[in-house]
């Protein structure tokens, strides 16, 4: 999948202004001399080619930078660098990569949001051991589908579709844990519908207390509640941010076992998720409530 030129446009002009903005705010507080070798791209091309290969369904980045990018991008990219160049300049925007995320493709809370976590593997579970990029940063965990070595992605969306919040732990964490970090729930409101993992009365009393209210299934030996019918409904419609990390994983390969370094990953990690953002059509459901006075009996 290619993307058109005013698409590719409209990007780079979104990244470039924020990145403008970032150099400016940054540059009084800069330490040290001004580096001897002055890149050719700038920091904002780097970021737009990298959310293009996200987006273009593309599997490899060293055959999209040379073979698409070299080829039939050169009009709209004419100071491209080698490819060994591009990723040295790839690990030095991780830091504006992160605010343009976090600050840029957040979505509006909207009172409704869903919250899963993700396994990010970093390589096959025959091979954990020989593993020596993640030696002593990456650990081992379980999710449904079985043991993993690699990370967690932590994910808050809203019924649009859009990222609410995010975090990236070690696979060992539990899933509850980020949801006691304040950074990670401050801009939700409303209702937050995750499945059984996230059961923890005491965790679910003191989200209450901040205005989030945490709804989850039941396992099979806990006794029945009253829910009221449109959480029933919600609960059922949790799949929707199932769908958005699957997009995340097979369309905007946040997932892979190539990483030759840790900020290799971080890099291809953010990436995937900005090029997410900037998708035309996300995973959202159609929800409308209904005024009524009638009396319905469970």
């Amino acid at each position: 999948m290619t993307l058109s030129t005013d698409k590719i446009t409209d990007i780079f002009y979104l990244i470039d202004e924020f990145c403008l903005e970032f150099e400016r705010t940054i540059s009084p507080y800069t330490l040290g001399n001004a580096p001897k070798r002055t890149p050719k791209m700038s920091t904002s091309e780097v970021i737009t080619l990298m959310v293009l290969f996200h987006q273009g369904g593309f599997r490899n980045m060293k055959h999209f930078y040379l073979a698409y990018v070299g080829k039939h991008l050169t009009d709209l990219f004419p100071d491209l660098v080698s490819y060994n160049r591009f990723v040295e300049l790839m690990q030095q925007a991780v830091l504006p990569m992160t605010l343009f995320l976090k600050s840029q493709c957040m979505g509006e809370p909207t009172g409704i949001a869903f919250i899963d976590s993700t396994p990010i593997r970093v390589c096959n579970n025959k091979r954990i051991k020989r593993n020596k990029v993640f030696k002593g940063i990456a650990s081992t965990g379980k999710s449904t589908m079985g043991y993993f070595h690699g990370f967690k992605l932590h994910l808050v969306v809203n019924d649009k579709g859009e990222l609410l919040s995010l975090m990236i732990t070690q696979a060992h964490v539990d899933d509850r844990e980020p949801l006691k970090n304040q950074g990670f729930i401050k801009t939700l409101k409303g209702k937050l519908y995750g499945d059984k993992g996230y059961i923890s009365q005491a965790l679910t009393q003191v989200l209450f207390l901040d205005g989030l209210h945490l709804i989850t299934s039941l396992r099979n030996n806990m006794k029945n509640v009253l829910m009221e019918l449109k959480d029933k409904i919600l609960l059922r419609k949790r799949s929707v941010i199932e769908t958005i990390n699957d997009e995340l994983k097979n369309i905007c390969q946040v997932e892979h076992s190539r990483h030759r370094s840790f900020q290799n990953f971080l890099t291809n990690l953010i990436a995937g998720l900005i090029a997410y953002s900037f998708f035309d059509k996300k995973p959202a459901i159609k929800y409308q409530p209904v005024n009524s006075n009638q009396l319905a009996v469970f």
